[in-house]
C-alpha cells in the first residue's frame, strides 16, 4: 500500500512562487512514476507534471512548462513541484499520484495512477 501526503499549498499573489511537496510511504520509491495533477472547482482533474521511475524523465503540461519544475529525492521518498510566476488560473487543489506500472503513452492520464494523495489547495489571487 502506498500513502501519499502533499503539503505546501497556500494563498499567494499572482507572480509569486510556491513549492509543493509530496512524501510517499512506500518501499522502493524509485520504482514509482510520480505525477502531479490539479483540479479546479467544476473542472476535471488536469495533468500538471510527471517524473518517471528510475531514470527520472520529466513531462510537463504546456500550461506550466517553463514556470513549474518537478524533481524527486529518492533518498527522502519525496517529489517537489516548484511553481514560479503563478497565475490566477493555477488556482486548484493539487494532487500527488503514484504508479508502479506506468505506460509512457498514459503518463498524463489520471487513470494511469493507482495511488493518490488528498491534495493541497493552491490559491493565486490577482
Amino acid at each position: 500500500q502506498v500513502q501519499l501526503a502533499e503539503s505546501g499549498g497556500r494563498l499567494v499573489q499572482a507572480g509569486d512562487s510556491l513549492r509543493l511537496s509530496c512524501e510517499a510511504s512506500v518501499r522502493a520509491f524509485r520504482q514509482y512514476t510520480m505525477g502531479w495533477f490539479r483540479q479546479a472547482p467544476g473542472e476535471s482533474r488536469e495533468f500538471v507534471a510527471a517524473i518517471r521511475r528510475n531514470g527520472g524523465h520529466l513531462f510537463y503540461a504546456d500550461s506550466v512548462k517553463g514556470r513549474f519544475t518537478l524533481s524527486r529525492d529518492n533518498a527522502k521518498n519525496a517529489v517537489y513541484l516548484e511553481m514560479n510566476s503563478l497565475k490566477p488560473e493555477d488556482t486548484a487543489v493539487y494532487h500527488c499520484a503514484a504508479t508502479a506500472t506506468e505506460i509512457l503513452s498514459t503518463i498524463r492520464t489520471p487513470s494511469a495512477y493507482a495511488y493518490w494523495g488528498q491534495g493541497t489547495q493552491v490559491t493565486v489571487s490577482s
